[in-house]
């Protein structure tokens, strides 16, 4: 079978920042700490474990419990908030800012990567144990900074007013469905 792949530099898609960032550059070095890779988690896994109070786990997980104590929780689920009590547990998170047209299919790859990312780093550092998080930033409030996608050279923008918070936006199809 034939494999059509497109580099990220190739696909158009992604500014100069983000390209030499990937590419690892040494002049964008300073604006974070360590690259993402497998083998600087062990120096990132480090200091995290030195610089989190065990206080701060009792408030996450008891707050943890107080938000699904009216749902029925996956085995999984529950086995990592109690996991969030243990000083070797750290938390992998993936988010997302809404927006026009990164829909289901999108937050299903983020999801599915944030996952399988904790279960290598377990493999890789099997005394520690590593919980993913996925949060949605509903809250966010810039619906001008959301509310427009680019396609074809050409900027697409829903006018509309907004001074709620994005979660709280609902577009004219979902208007119709709570009618």
């Amino acid at each position: 079978m034939q494999n059509d792949c497109k580099t990220y530099k190739n696909s158009g898609y992604f500014s100069k920042l983000i390209l030499d960032y990937l590419d690892q550059k040494s002049e964008l070095q300073t604006l974070y700490n360590r690259f993402p890779t497998i083998e600087n988690f062990k120096l990132q896994i480090e200091e995290k474990g030195k610089n989190y109070a065990f206080e701060n786990r009792k408030i996450l997980t008891s707050v943890l419990q107080l938000q699904y104590k009216n749902f029925e929780l996956s085995e999984a689920t529950s086995t990592n908030i109690e996991l969030l009590k243990n000083s070797n547990t750290f938390t992998i998170t993936t988010g997302h800012q809404l927006n026009l047209f990164t829909g289901p299919l999108y937050f299903i790859y983020k999801i599915i990567s944030v996952i399988n990312i904790t279960k290598e780093l377990k493999t890789t550092y099997p005394e520690n144990n590593f919980v993913p998080i996925y949060w949605m930033a509903t809250e966010d409030h810039d619906f001008e900074e959301i509310n427009f996608f680019n396609f074809k050279e050409k900027k697409i923008q829903w006018k509309k007013e907004s001074n709620d918070s994005v979660g709280n936006v609902f577009t004219p199809i979902e208007i119709c469905r709570r009618i």
